[in-house]
């Protein structure tokens, strides 16, 4: 399980620093060279509810190792890709089998822990995950500057077809009584998805009042309104609405939505802000993103001891989200000098929130839950972090483009400066100035957002006069 929670965010956060490089080997103009990372996002986020039910439905291994094969073969093909549109289909296939990798293995610790061994197992996939995520740009960037980008989707091939091998070694498990497969709500809730985030990524490329781009708008609240209709009548939902009743467990989808869009900008961006305008090359852009590793690896295990000695999960959740609000703002001293003992203080807060958010909200989530529904709630859960991540990527990338674009009046120009190709010309110099003035503005917003998530995220997952939730305890077997 842990192998699949480590290579998977390497592979997502890795292909950031390639970006640059993709660009200008494949002749891709910003925008699109930056789909090598949404695409991932967008495809895996879309699937993973669905990836999670079907689990339940035809079991939970069996998903885990039909995406193990998707993600083989799609970073094989990317691998291999000859021009930018075989390379977006290949990180879609690839996105696809990351739902089910994701999904599935997270049902499996989730049917197979309870109470304190529960917390510390998905504490120990908050810390692989974690380290997984800081890793990737040092790999890619290493392998990218030494044998080419290529390599760094090759080695993740090898990765998954490890994954592969080793679900001989699992056990099977699916819900007690196996379900119908709800496919209308399965296909409406993957559409409605798909389309809200291909609007967002093309609201900045075409214009928010563009007429694809309210189209795709609403198409997702028509697919939305018809995916609750569905889900009402269906007797074995794709996602019981049931689960968004239950205030706890809004509360840990509010920690996991901010948690994942307060750090995917930074993550996927930052990289090759460092590479140009800074100067920095691929590896030493990747060596700075190391940064928030140990934080990663060191909080997830320090909140699951905290969690089983008394400690509220609901306050270390609020500080963790706090931490990342923090850093981000911290990060607005951005500037082309900037060295990496400057950005050691927010990167490490920032990995410090992180770190402690994802060694607790798996477990805590699970506890709102039944047996029968833990698939439903993996899926649930690395939805809504998959879709974060894509929607604040896509509304980072997106609110990058719009306000440098505004300050320097060319939207192409923009979407070079921010995937780090500005062309060496004498306004470089401007346009790094410009490109960094925009970066504090946006890095700001992101910070008063996840401070408001952090207060709606306590409230929430404040227990009233005293009682605490039993549900998933009291309706889980032991182990």
């Amino acid at each position: 399980m842990l192998l699949g929670f480590l290579t998977l965010p390497m592979s997502m956060s890795g292909a950031g620093v390639a970006v640059p490089r993709i660009a200008a080997d494949l002749g891709a103009e910003g925008p699109a060279a930056q789909w090598v990372v949404t695409a991932y996002f967008l495809t895996a986020s879309s699937f993973m509810l669905v990836a999670g039910s079907l689990g339940d439905a035809v079991g939970r291994r069996r998903i885990y190792r039909i995406g193990a094969l998707a993600y083989t073969i799609g970073s094989l093909a990317a691998a291999l890709a000859p021009t930018i549109a075989l390379l977006l289909t290949a990180r879609v296939v690839t996105g696809l089998g990351a739902a089910g990798v994701m999904a599935g293995g997270g049902a499996l610790l989730g049917a197979t822990f309870t109470g304190p061994a529960r917390t510390r197992a998905f504490a120990a996939m908050g810390t692989t995950g974690g380290l997984g995520l800081a890793l990737g740009p040092t790999l890619s960037g290493l392998l990218i500057d030494s044998v080419g980008w290529r390599v760094g989707f090759g080695v993740f091939a090898i990765a998954g077809a490890i994954l592969l091998v080793g679900t001989r070694l699992l056990r099977e498990t699916r819900a007690q009584t196996r379900p119908r497969i709800d496919l209308a709500g399965a296909a409406t809730f993957i559409l409605c998805l798909a389309a809200l985030m291909l609007a967002v990524t093309q609201g900045a490329d075409h214009g928010w009042g563009a007429p694809e781009v309210v189209a795709l708008l609403a198409a997702a609240v028509v697919l939305f309104l018809g995916f609750v209709l569905i889900e009402r009548r269906a007797t074995n939902p794709v996602l019981d609405l049931s689960l968004l009743r239950r205030r706890r467990f809004i509360g840990w989808l509010l920690a996991a939505t901010t948690m994942s869009a307060g750090f995917v900008g930074i993550l996927s961006f930052l990289p090759s802000y460092l590479q140009d305008p800074a100067g920095y090359t691929a590896a030493q852009a990747g060596l700075v993103m190391i940064l928030p590793t140990l934080p990663m690896m060191l909080m997830p295990l320090a909140g699951s001891r905290l969690i089983n000695r008394g400690v509220p999960p609901a306050l270390l959740a609020t500080v963790a989200l706090l931490a990342i609000a923090g850093g981000n703002a911290w990060l607005a001293i951005l500037h082309p000098a900037v060295t990496p003992l400057d950005l050691a203080g927010p990167l490490i807060l920032t990995g410090t929130g992180v770190g402690l958010a994802s060694g607790i909200i798996d477990a805590q989530a699970m506890n709102e839950v039944t047996e029968n529904q833990v698939g439903m709630a993996a899926g649930m859960l690395n939805t809504v972090r998959g879709a974060a991540n894509a929607l604040g990527l896509a509304i980072f990338g997106s609110a990058l483009i719009a306000i440098l674009a505004s300050r320097i009046g060319s939207t192409s120009l923009a979407g070079q400066a921010t995937t780090g190709n500005i062309p060496d010309t004498t306004e470089a110099a401007f346009l790094g100035e410009q490109l960094t003035e925009t970066w504090r503005v946006v890095l700001l917003i992101i910070a008063g957002l996840c401070l408001a998530a952090a207060t709606g995220t306590g409230v929430l997952l404040r227990h009233r006069h005293g009682r605490r939730s039993t549900q998933g305890r009291l309706a889980t077997p032991s182990h």
